[in-house]
């Protein structure tokens, strides 16, 4: 696989020597002696990778970095640094480089790691183009991100929104599970017809079968006259049914024979009412452990579950925390009118490294007031609730409870280190602050466990 690649360097023999190894190799070049040539390329022209130089005269990478990331949150940027300034591209790593490099360069790992960046390169491609062909033809919004959960999650939604396969979907809260139902909808023939949502857990059990097929005049005290219910409404379109475990299970043995004989009666009535209504269901709970429990109906789930999509919680999927945040900053700084043209690094490094227990709905949130609070064109530490930034204090402290028979202590620093690489997508040098490990100290441990990546 070859690319365009943007060389930067203030040394002209290691520029000369970089253009020789790329292009030997078939790669299209360009070397530019400092940052602000290299912006002046990159307003001309696009590349697929910028290789550049930390320290140099005038402006330094870390300088560039920044200012094409505030430009192009996805431009993968690859740092050279010497042995004494290692910290400061792992800082850049955690800023949204892709990886570095130690001067003198070594050939071997210096084309390693512009395949492993091609490779994220041609990903960001086809995730923009999935996400102008789900645009054009879906109308699905606010879902980004290039991490492999989020692609599969995106190979999945254009494999079966033609159909009317019902649709099971997994996923903590705030992880945008209704959107994914409605891009679902949006992406079928049922695209023109009604899309109703109704959270389960939020409509008191007595209420809920009126709610989903309606009722007759006089069923119950207050029905002065017939209502019709959503799926009735639905008709010929989708019915997504969020919080589908908090659904009793009289209700489910009702719901279940309404999706198998297409056909549902109102509270009081005594007609069956033909409907055609495609379900999307989803939950935060295991509905295996409650079956097992007896809370829910084994049948119902066979029927809900023809096909299943597991959404992944923000702090699965780190890489796309800093995509997110500048989307989510560019959408209320336009909304509120407040100019706001990005996040400081000190910010930046909070919110990467604070957890998201309300995923993408918190961060959402997060970068809504920081907008708001923002005294400068930057959101700064000052400008984020006290949960994101105290969260960073805790970074380095899990609760654990010893059990009282013990532990596998090697298994469980294996599953933490896998834990890590998954995060920062298999990057040795974003997993490693992750643990509090040197570069070093962790490439000898994926070797000691023989960890290597998935694939």
């Amino acid at each position: 696989m070859t690319g365009t690649i943007l060389i930067v360097d203030d040394e002209r023999s290691q520029r000369e020597i970089l253009q020789t190894i790329l292009e030997g190799e078939g790669h299209r070049t360009v070397a530019v002696p400092g940052a602000r040539e290299a912006r002046e390329k990159l307003e001309r022209q696009a590349f697929d990778i910028i290789l550049t130089d930390l320290k140099m005269q005038g402006m330094s990478g870390m300088e560039l970095l920044e200012k094409v990331l505030s430009d192009d949150p996805q431009q993968c940027i690859i740092m050279m640094t010497a042995h004494g300034t290692v910290d400061s591209a792992v800082e850049a790593m955690k800023l949204g480089a892709f990886d570095y490099l130690e001067k003198p360069l070594e050939r071997d790992n210096l084309l390693l790691t512009l395949r492993r960046a091609l490779e994220r390169v041609r990903l960001v491609k086809e995730n923009r183009a999935l996400h102008r062909k789900l645009e054009e033809t879906h109308g699905i919004p606010n879902i980004i991100g290039v991490h492999p959960k989020m692609r599969e999650v995106y190979r999945v939604i254009t494999k079966i929104a033609p159909t009317s396969s019902t649709v099971l979907i997994y996923g903590e809260s705030g992880t945008g599970k209704e959107l994914v139902a409605r891009a679902i909808h949006d992406g079928s023939p049922r695209k023109e017809m009604p899309f109703f949502a109704i959270n389960c857990a939020a409509i008191p059990e007595t209420l809920m079968e009126s709610e989903l097929f309606g009722h007759e005049k006089g069923a119950f005290t207050g029905a002065s006259s017939r209502e019709i219910g959503i799926f009735e409404a639905a008709d010929g379109g989708t019915v997504f049914l969020d919080e589908i475990g908090e659904m009793s299970v009289a209700m489910q043995a009702k719901l279940l024979r309404a999706i198998q004989t297409k056909e549902i009666r109102r509270v009081g009535g005594k007609v069956n009412v033909p409907v055609d209504v495609r379900i999307i269901s989803a939950t935060n709970r295991e509905l295996e452990a409650e079956i097992r429990k007896g809370a829910f109906r084994e049948d119902l789930f066979y029927r809900l579950n023809v096909i299943r999509i597991n959404l992944p919680p923000l702090r699965e999927r780190g890489s796309d925390i800093a995509t997110l945040a500048d989307f989510f900053v560019r959408k209320y700084s336009a909304q509120s009118g407040i100019e706001v043209k990005g996040i400081s690094r000190p910010a930046l490094k909070l919110i990467m490294n604070y957890s998201w227990p309300g995923n993408v709905r918190q961060l959402e949130s997060v970068i809504e007031r920081g907008v708001l609070m923002a005294e400068s064109d930057q959101i700064e530490p000052s400008d984020l609730p006290i949960e994101v930034t105290e969260g960073l204090s805790r970074a380095g402290w899990v609760p654990f409870e010893l059990p009282a028979d013990g532990i596998q202590f090697e298994e469980l620093e294996r599953n933490l280190i896998i834990k890590a690489m998954e995060r920062a997508d298999w990057v040795i040098a974003k997993a490693a602050p992750l643990l509090g490990m040197s570069y070093k100290t962790l490439q000898y441990r994926l070797e000691k466990f023989n960890i290597e990546k998935p694939g």
